[in-house]
């Protein structure tokens, strides 16, 4: 090959700063690739990135050196390579992490993400989904409408990608047949229009050979086009259906250089905003008036969706990290309980009932997701009966936050670019995973109608009319380890020296308010989330409220600890070997368990996560229960 494959554009040499003008003006275009696999993902944008003449020598050269070393294509160019770094990914040819490859034309600039089609990748296609503005679904020719494209499909829709194209691959492995291309046209528009995809652009291309990606093809007489480059640069983005949208502003930081400055960075969301426009600010709902908008090229007389800036405003309010300045006429909602779809992330299931961290746009709430209403089957679509969601499974869920936070309905949002009101993701609190990608619907009626009312008498004033303190002693540890018999003691104690306590014994509390409770994962954090709101409550009366629970979940007991004031939750772990709990067998438990008679048993069956920070230790093999109580209520009252 004798012409050079990157040829620099002359006006480079001519005039530098009216070519980068030039190009700083081009729209953008996010895409991703997607389908199932060996569908031609990674070889249509290896081509695409071919055909724009963004590879240069050096790569081509080492592109033509790994296509005879591991390509598939014998002694061809295998323009996969371009895209599939990882060496996992060539060793087996398949595509298994999201890669990002950006290119240019002469009308638009590109950035495209090629998704693995294996369906135990399918959330990182989720991730790569997240932010794209159009999705090309490509189908092998030879093999037709497939389950992952299905599933994909599904997803781009259900992400809200409003752009769809159907690609039909490997035109030249079916001899360019018309019939073919038709008869998978007709199948995909029939599971289209039931999952409601009104619209997508179908094109018969061969990303090896190059048919219909930059230009018609010979080979395709019968297609009349558009080709795939003519329709990816035509295609309308919709950044004027978000300026047309009510103005919204994320906050993402409080930019405070010095004393004389107090600005609110983050990136417009949708809609515009002018120096003078009346904004509210969400939750608290204070109103006040933009005074500056402020970047590092100066201040602006307008502002429009998709740009970062920092907002100076005409009065001191209250504005922090995650709140959201809004238009003041048309603010969005705010609410702490919501129907959403979730996409499952994480190879462990969803547990009902387990808090995870939610983030939407900049905010950050501890969320407890409810069992499923419904599992979603991407292939026939019905509605299924499920108890939780496994990997790659798709859910109607309902949600609570421990504190409100201020939303959109994703359907109403999914054109923003960044679809920051409405789309979030969970995250597990102890590894710091993520477990899930959501969709909120709506808001609950109940967290709208139902109000928290203000009393006059407070929890400081109930604790001072008792003499005390409130707090939360939370016994924690192995059945059989000696809980019972130690709170018992410090309650004893504490009752003669005046003070006013409650316990709650975790089998006593399991004859009444959790006797519909079982012993399974999901009814253990349910069990121990209903005894941290009686904890709660009793701690708001005054008392000193002492628990012996099991409570076996670390993110359980970190989400009582939460419920509290500082300082007012103490965790008390009595820390007594397995072996030796089993000797003592108090109940008869452990034989039990030992012979297959009682599941879920802890530490035989299902885990004990022990404390790794407790305020106080027992080690019940080296001192009495009396001791121990001592201890305890020395640690309390000291």
């Amino acid at each position: 090959m004798t012409d050079p494959i990157y040829v620099t554009d002359a006006l480079i040499t001519e005039d530098i700063d009216a070519y980068l003008e030039q190009h700083q003006q081009k729209s953008l275009l996010r895409f991703i690739t997607c389908g199932s696999v060996d569908d031609g993902k990674s070889t249509l944008i290896g081509r695409l990135l071919y055909d724009s003449k963004m590879i240069f020598e050096d790569q081509l050269a080492a592109l033509e050196a790994d296509s005879k070393r591991v390509g598939t294509q014998g002694q061809e160019i295998d323009f996969a390579l371009l895209v599939d770094g990882l060496a996992a990914e060539r060793e087996q040819g398949i595509t298994i992490d999201v890669a990002y490859r950006f290119f240019t034309t002469e009308k638009r600039k590109f950035i495209v993400a090629d998704t693995p089609g294996h369906e135990q990748y399918t959330r990182n296609m989720v991730t790569g989904a997240s932010t794209a503005d159009l999705a090309v679904i490509l189908i092998d020719a030879r093999k037709g409408v497939l389950t992952q494209t299905r599933r994909h499909s599904f997803l781009a829709h259900l992400i809200g990608i409003k752009h769809i194209v159907l690609a039909v691959n490997k035109m030249d492995l079916v001899g360019y047949d018309k019939t073919v291309f038709d008869r998978i046209t007709l199948a995909y528009r029939a599971f289209a229009s039931e999952i409601g995809i009104t619209n997508f652009t179908a094109i018969p291309i061969s990303g090896f050979k190059g048919d219909n990606i930059t230009a018609l093809s010979d080979n395709t007489p019968w297609f009349k086009g558009p080709a795939l480059i003519e329709h990816l640069e035509n295609v309308e983005v919709g950044a004027a259906a978000d300026e047309a949208k009510p103005f919204r502003l994320p906050v993402q930081w409080v930019n405070r250089p010095n004393l004389d400055f107090r600005g609110f960075s983050g990136q417009l969301a949708s809609g515009k905003v002018r120096p003078g426009d009346a904004v509210r600010i969400l939750p608290s709902g204070k109103t006040t008036t933009v005074d500056r908008i402020v970047t590092l090229d100066g201040d602006l007389d307008e502002a429009v969706a998709g740009q970062s800036v920092t907002l100076t405003l005409a009065d001191e309010v209250d504005c922090s990290r995650g709140d959201v300045i809004a238009a003041a006429d048309a603010p969005p909602e705010a609410a702490d309980q919501f129907e959403a779809t979730l996409v499952w992330m994480a190879d462990e299931a969803m547990i009902a009932g387990r808090a995870y961290w939610l983030k939407l746009a900049t905010q950050s709430v501890s969320a407890t997701i409810q069992q499923p209403k419904y599992e979603i089957n991407v292939n026939t679509l019905d509605h299924l009966a499920a108890k939780t969601l496994e990997l790659n499974g798709i859910g109607v869920v309902e949600l609570s936050t421990d504190k409100p936070i201020t939303f959109e309905a994703y359907g109403d949002n999914r054109t923003s670019p960044n679809k920051v009101m409405g789309g979030f993701i969970l995250i597990d609190k102890l590894t710091n995973a993520t477990v899930a990608a959501g969709m909120l619907h709506f808001s609950l009626r109940r967290a709208q109608n139902v109000h928290w009312q203000a009393t006059d008498i407070d929890r400081d004033m109930r604790a001072g009319l008792k003499n005390q303190r409130p707090a939360l002693l939370w016994f924690t540890g192995l059945s059989g380890s000696g809980k019972s018999t130690i709170a018992n003691l410090v309650e004893k104690k504490l009752h003669r020296m005046n003070r006013h306590s409650f316990l709650l014994d975790g089998d006593n509390v399991r004859h009444g308010l959790n006797r519909d409770l079982g012993f399974t994962e999901a009814d253990r954090i349910e069990n121990i989330r209903r005894v941290g709101e009686v904890a709660k409550l009793m701690s708001d009366a005054g008392l000193i409220v002492i628990t012996a629970f099991i409570s076996p979940f670390r993110v359980e007991r970190e989400m009582v600890r939460s419920m509290l004031p500082e300082g007012e939750f103490l965790e008390v772990f009595i820390d007594t070997p397995l072996a030796e709990a089993e000797r003592r067998d108090v109940k008869g438990l452990y034989k039990k368990a030992r012979a297959g008679q009682l599941k879920n048993f802890t530490g035989i069956d299902s885990p004990y996560e022990a404390p790794e920070t407790p305020e106080i230790r027992i080690d019940t093999t080296a001192m009495t229960p009396e001791e121990a109580a001592d201890l305890i209520i020395d640690r309390l009252l000291g």
